[in-house]
């Protein structure tokens, strides 16, 4: 998938070939499928169980949420249906010109203490990985660090305990802690997949949902170097 990524050479991976080479290289992934059609749509979230997320799938869409393209928090049969033709009224309108697969279905998952994972490909250094809490604290503190890879567990243990946002992943006054060691090893796991695949130019793991047991991704997004 990572030589071929679709018809026409593509960069950008979708959402559901993204998940699932992560998938395959081991990592907690949230189980997300493709949907054709309003009724495959239904099928798939009855099998999954409710609530359920949507989101566009588009090779020529990145900001789902600008063209109208995501759903959250779908509840039963009736509201999945809805969704799946408000999904693609709103995007045949916005982005007219767009190359639409489908759908993408995932169960929601709990809420918990949201992180980020990233790659970059510095001009100088290669690829470097970025870690830190997301939502806001990514977007107006920029609470993160960064590590050149390939990354040793040492590496990855210094990137989670540098942030300043570190207290609140051992559970900061009554916060469900997250599980440190987890998320060591999908940092340098995520190096090891970088280092295997230097076609990555950019990886985003956003958001990463971590648990006093498990870990969640979410959300994924993977560039290839054109």
């Amino acid at each position: 998938m990572l030589r071929q990524a679709g018809p026409g050479k593509r960069s950008l991976l979708t959402e559901v070939e993204a998940k699932e080479l992560l998938r395959k290289a081991g990592m907690p992934v949230i189980d997300t499928r493709l949907a054709r059609t309003g009724r495959e749509a239904v099928s798939l979230a009855r099998e999954m169980g409710f609530p359920v997320a949507m989101k566009i799938i588009s090779p020529d869409i990145v900001h789902k949420t600008d063209a109208g393209g995501v759903k959250l928090g779908l509840a039963n049969a009736a509201q999945v249906e809805k969704a799946y033709h408000d999904i693609m009224s709103s995007v045949r309108q916005k982005a007219p010109q767009a190359q639409i697969e489908g759908v993408s279905v995932q169960k929601m998952a709990r809420p918990g203490t949201e992180l980020i994972i990233g790659m970059n490909k510095d001009e100088q250094f290669g690829p470097v990985i970025m870690f830190g809490l997301g939502g806001i604290f990514v977007e107006i503190l920029k609470d993160v660090s960064f590590r050149l890879v390939p990354l040793t567990p040492g590496d990855a243990a210094e990137m989670v305990a540098e942030i300043k946002g570190f207290r609140l992943l051992q559970g900061f006054r009554g916060q469900e802690p997250v599980n440190i060691s987890l998320l060591e090893d999908l940092i340098v796991k995520i190096s090891e997949f970088i280092d295997k695949n230097p076609q990555i130019k950019e990886l985003d793991l956003n958001p990463v949902f971590g648990y006093r047991d498990s870990l969640a991704i979410v959300d994924a997004r993977i560039i290839l170097e054109p």
